[in-house]
């Protein structure tokens, strides 16, 4: 489930009216509006906020085109809802504008929620000097420049912000609940109407110029009521998301841990046990099996012996890829036995390592990768691993491998100095084959379950 466009979803049937049900007796949004047209023209009398010398315009019927919302709501410009003002950055360069005890908000305070951390503050020498005027506790603020365009917040104390924000100081006869999650709706709007290279930004002219659906007060309420009762669901779905990728991953660490145990399959009497595998390698070489210095115990037909002992290495200097310059229209990937694995492909035809599969090794990180696939590689500090076939399963051992790093504080090669000593545990050729079959049975299931969390 994509939780974000879920959200988006519920504020788009918000501003749409189509997320509660509206209720005749309702006062109409036209009503509302002269009211709130009677509270400016007070205001600005008793001079407590500036006329903003527009033209007021609710004419519904010339902005059909955007949506259709219904009768009792009307289409209203955003500077007519409220006190619209930007603020400034007071002058660096004079120590006595900052470290007061006046907030002074800047984008990247803002959270898309009730600010509650403002860190910056200036004095009221700063106050009285430059254009900055304190927006009142509730004002609604928004982001108009760079990355942060579009982003809002609600104060919670009264504070001053820098001219990248514009903040909104409501009249009476406008939730700012409704206005606060109604910019959070008109967000891509904004980020399309932006304007600059590098650093794009939006005016407080074209905020303010924009056109908005207004619902009736109670009607303004009860959207919001709806709006958080469902972003609470979607929150605690979004909680039982992460909790259940972090199963995952722990379900697929218990996979491995059963698998190195022999408790993911049964044992089948009729395999030729390990020990008879060290027979095996000892035709050519002497190989010393310890069952009595081990771990943890493991099933009588294992046996425990040192990863050198299954595993042939080979440096990957004539598979260096000599141009580092990757194209995704070529077909011969380069990797490394990081995180990142593929880190591009290449064109390049000569070294290409085509003996699989292997297991590739990070000399000094010890993280390791499976890999099934030609390949080159970027770097040659890392070996390229192969399974005694006779003896060993290639992914059984990446298996185990995945789950046994060595860290360090010093900088150095470890796969012939400690990480090849590395005693594992060793089943049956048969019975590392039936291990990996169930481990890739269980991990697809996994993985099923893990990419729906993702939709």
């Amino acid at each position: 489930m994509n939780t974000k466009l879920l959200r988006q979803k519920i504020l788009d049937l918000a501003i749409r009216g189509k997320l509660v049900p509206q209720d005749p007796n309702d006062e109409p949004a036209s009503v509302l509006l002269e009211k709130i047209r009677a509270e400016k023209e007070r205001l600005i009398k008793e001079k407590k906020i500036k006329s903003d010398k527009s033209k007021n315009t609710a004419d519904r019927s010339n902005y059909r085109n955007l949506f259709n919302i219904p009768d009792n709501w009307v289409w209203v410009k955003l500077g007519e809802i409220g006190n619209w003002q930007s603020g400034a950055t007071p002058s660096r360069s004079n120590k006595e504008y900052f470290n007061g005890e006046i907030l002074w908000l800047k984008t990247g305070d803002l959270n898309d929620g009730y600010v509650y951390d403002i860190p910056e503050k200036i004095t009221e020498k700063a106050l009285n000097e430059t254009s900055l005027k304190i927006n009142p506790i509730g004002s609604v603020l928004i982001a108009m420049y760079g990355a942060t365009i579009g982003k809002v917040g609600i104060l919670t104390k009264p504070a001053t912000t820098n001219q990248a924000c514009c903040a909104c100081s409501n009249f009476r006869q406008i939730y700012n609940l409704y206005l606060f999650y109604l910019l959070i709706a008109y967000r891509d709007y904004f980020i399309g109407i932006s304007e600059g290279g590098a650093q794009p930004n939006i005016s407080k002219t074209k905020i303010i110029s924009t056109y908005i659906p207004l619902p009736p007060l109670n009607e303004q309420i009860r959207i919001v009521q709806e709006v958080e009762k469902l972003f609470e669901l979607i929150n605690i779905i979004e909680d039982n998301k992460f909790s259940l990728q972090q199963y995952i991953i722990q379900a697929k660490s218990k996979v491995l841990d059963l698998a190195i145990r022999g408790k993911l399959v049964a044992q089948d009497p009729n395999d030729e046990p390990a020990s008879v595998l060290l027979e095996r390698i000892g035709k050519g070489k002497k190989v010393t099996s310890d069952k009595t210095n081990y771990p943890f115990e493991v099933p009588s037909s294992w046996t425990w012996i040192e990863l050198n002992n299954v595993l042939e290495y080979e440096q990957p200097t004539k598979y260096r890829v000599k141009s580092t310059e990757y194209s995704n229209d070529f077909s011969i990937p380069v990797l490394t036995a990081g995180k990142s694995f593929i880190i591009g492909y290449t064109d390049e035809k000569d070294g290409v390592f085509t003996d699989l599969p292997v297991i590739i090794f990070d000399d000094f990180t010890t993280s390791s990768q499976y890999v099934d696939f030609e390949f080159k590689v970027k770097s040659s500090a890392m070996k390229i691993l192969r399974a005694k076939k006779e003896i060993a399963d290639t992914k059984y051992i990446a298996f185990f491998m995945s789950i046994t790093r060595l860290t360090g504080n010093t900088h150095k090669r470890y796969w012939i100095s400690e990480y090849s000593k590395i005693k594992i545990p060793l089943p049956p050729l048969a019975e590392q084959k039936r291990i990996v079959s169930q481990i890739e049975t269980i991990f697809a299931q996994l993985d099923i379950i893990a990419d729906s969390l993702k939709e």
